[in-house]
């Protein structure tokens, strides 16, 4: 379901890639899956991810048939919690995540693509939450992601009427961040991204991503400034 590779940038940088496998269902994930994805971001080593989509589709979320046979509310519970970790261990992971979105990203697939820290857009990419046509929604913390990348107004709108965003709608609410030409456009993003400085790559996501107070914020700020400082100084850059 989960297929990783390795790709290596002009100046040695090394991008891993990480496709979601399972075209025939337009790369639906079962739990099996979410562990295969899991596990496949938070090893890797290399400076930043590439998360995409075998055939016509990014990823359709939740593998239906899966949903459908779950015996109770626990395991019901348990599935969107399941879900809810893997996306959590996807914005916590070390290197940063890309999505690149060539295709359709629906439901649990876009709610994964939220966690990553940059969505890159080919033009045929569409991005919709269309869990309330089927009696559900969006519960791999897509409740939250949405409102906090688009605004309440947007999230609200799509996630109530479940309707679908092309590239350039997707693009003026800042659900993704480039529209680029086609899949080779998504892996000259990673590159373009994998050749700065790793450890100033991981040191921005990681004062992005911090949630505390601001005093606190500040304070980190300051000292992981100071420690990119000496490792410049010292020659420990790349």
């Amino acid at each position: 379901m989960i297929r990783t590779g390795t790709r290596t940038v002009a100046d040695g940088a090394t991008i891993r890639t990480v496709t979601f496998d399972r075209p025939e269902r337009r790369n639906a994930l079962t739990p099996k899956g979410l562990d295969q994805l899991e596990a496949a971001v938070t090893d890797a080593t290399e400076p930043v991810v590439l998360l995409r989509g075998d055939g016509d589709a990014f990823c359709a979320g939740a593998d239906l048939d899966v949903v459908d046979a779950l015996p109770d509310r626990d395991a019901a519970k348990a599935f969107a919690e399941h879900g809810q970790r893997v996306a959590t261990a996807i914005a916590a992971a070390d290197p940063l995540v890309v999505a690149g979105i060539d295709g359709a990203a629906r439901g649990g697939g876009l709610e994964l693509a939220l966690a990553c820290d940059l969505r890159i857009a080919t033009p045929t990419a569409t991005l919709g939450e269309p869990g309330v046509e089927l009696g559900l929604f969006g519960a791999w913390g897509g409740t939250i992601r949405l409102r906090e990348v688009c605004g309440l107004g947007d999230a609200m709108d799509l996630a109530c009427s479940g309707r679908v965003l092309d590239a350039e709608d997707a693009l003026r609410i800042g659900l993704v961040s480039r529209i680029v030409d086609g899949e080779q456009g998504i892996v000259e993003v990673a590159e373009e991204l994998a050749s700065v400085d790793p450890d100033a790559l991981r040191t921005v996501k990681r004062r992005l991503r911090d949630d505390a107070d601001r005093a606190t914020q500040e304070a980190s700020e300051a000292a992981a400034f100071a420690d990119l400082v000496v490792a410049r100084t010292d020659g420990g850059g790349r």
